[in-house]
């Protein structure tokens, strides 16, 4: 049994006319011989209005409750799809992520998908063609609905084409591919044929919305091949797959952006084993995600500064957290910053090419843009800024790297891409 899985977004959804196109890439895709699981997720638009809908009824919607409510969105696509499929003769049937079941933990509004049935999933495809599987959602052990978070349906996909060792996971979306930067601030960006699974964690962590990180990281994990591809043209998009030497070949494959960040630092912190700790084990405990952090060397006086970065929304929660325990820790002072942002510059290039730091730095230098911290790993540089000098950093990076310049793409990659 041959099996692809094709994953369709709000707006590949949002209408009648949107979901005819659908249906054609899926009549396709049967005409060539596979079976086809289908995830959808929500008409665009339709789980803003849901939450809106929840927050008029409770000032502080039950979290469980709201994985309900917002999961009908995605229910009403696959019906919806199902009966354009049926219409044309398509033996095709709508599924739920409890039906599966798709089993998360219970961690309601951003669950982790633990286990899926694939034998079961097995057995139906015997009788249909075409199953159109509810994205975004599924099921905690005892069957209370779940949802996965923003982008869920992208983990669906990869997780149900790993589980059924699909031959690959489509990613339909309104964009054609993965860029070298964001088109929307510079001219210049240039759509990647091919990037590596770690490549594309790094950036889907710096805020580049086309994947969803859990996504990627479920693709890298259990090895599917993930094609990122507009539903409205037939261009070749953008393959996610392991690392090659030919992506090596480059010193940098993108520069990502992240305005979604806050600085906090903290004052004249006693320099003694513990103080770390006791300022980051309650910031975890509230599942607030910290990044970035730099502590300046010990004084004479045996005291330092901390200083790290969270997501802007979780800064005022934070700064809470801060105050209960600034006597303890011994902090003078608490400061935050909510005018800056991150620019990373990344690429598997890096672990075979010297000299990527200074050109970066070398770069915002001659734009007169200070760093406030710098972190580093094995394939990415990132540097804090302020968030007015965002759009200015990341087009001096990418022409500091040449990134506007176009690549050659082997025949073995253009098989890949499945071109139609």
């Amino acid at each position: 049994m041959r099996v692809i899985v094709q994953k369709y977004g709000g707006t590949s959804v949002a209408d009648v006319e949107c979901m005819l196109k659908v249906r054609e890439r899926v009549l396709k895709a049967l005409d060539k011989g596979f079976k086809v699981v289908v995830v959808l997720s929500a008409m665009s638009g339709e789980t803003d209005r849901l939450i809106n809908l929840a927050n008029k009824w409770s000032k502080r919607p039950d979290p469980s409750e709201m994985d309900v409510i917002v999961s009908t969105g995605e229910q009403t696509s696959v019906a919806l799809f199902s009966m354009l499929l049926k219409d044309c003769g398509v033996k095709a049937r709508s599924f739920l992520g409890f039906q599966i079941p798709i089993q998360t933990d219970r961690s309601f509004g951003k669950a982790r998908i633990l286990d899926i049935e694939h034998e079961y999933i097995f057995d139906i495809l015997k009788n249909y063609d075409v199953l159109a599987v509810a994205g975004f959602q599924g099921c905690d052990c005892e069957r209370r609905i779940t949802t996965l978070g923003r982008g869920g349906s992208d983990t669906s996909a990869v997780a149900l084409a790993a589980a059924l060792d699909a031959e690959m996971c489509e990613i339909y979306t309104d964009v054609d591919g993965v860029y070298t930067t964001d088109p929307k601030i510079c001219s210049q960006a240039r759509k990647i044929k091919k990037i590596a699974y770690d490549e594309m964690l790094e950036m889907a962590s710096m805020g580049a919305k086309v994947l969803q990180i859990r996504s990627v990281e479920f693709a890298k994990k259990y090895n599917v091949p993930v094609h990122v591809r507009s539903t409205f043209t037939n261009d070749p998009g953008t393959l996610v797959v392991q690392e090659d030497k030919s992506m090596e070949a480059a010193m940098v494959s993108g520069v990502a952006y992240d305005k979604d960040q806050a600085r906090i630092t903290l004052v004249d912190v006693e320099d003694i084993p513990g103080s770390a700790a006791a300022i980051f084990e309650p910031i975890s405990r509230a599942n607030i995600v910290v990044d970035m952090i730099v502590q300046n060397p010990s004084r004479e006086s045996g005291r330092t500064d901390m200083t790290f970065t969270v997501p802007k929304g979780s800064s005022e929660d934070t700064l809470n957290i801060l105050k209960k325990i600034k006597d303890k820790i011994g902090a003078r002072e608490i400061l935050s910053d909510t005018n800056v942002a991150k620019v990373s510059v990344i690429g598997v290039g890096m672990r075979n090419h010297s000299g990527v730091a200074a050109i970066a730095f070398s770069a915002l230098k001659k734009e007169n843009i200070n760093i406030m911290i710098i972190s580093t790993s094995e394939i990415k540089i990132s540097c804090l800024i302020e968030e007015k000098y965002t759009e200015l950093a990341v087009r001096t990076l990418h022409e500091a790297f040449g990134l506007g310049e176009m690549q050659d793409v082997s025949s073995e990659d253009k098989a890949q891409c499945r071109n139609e």
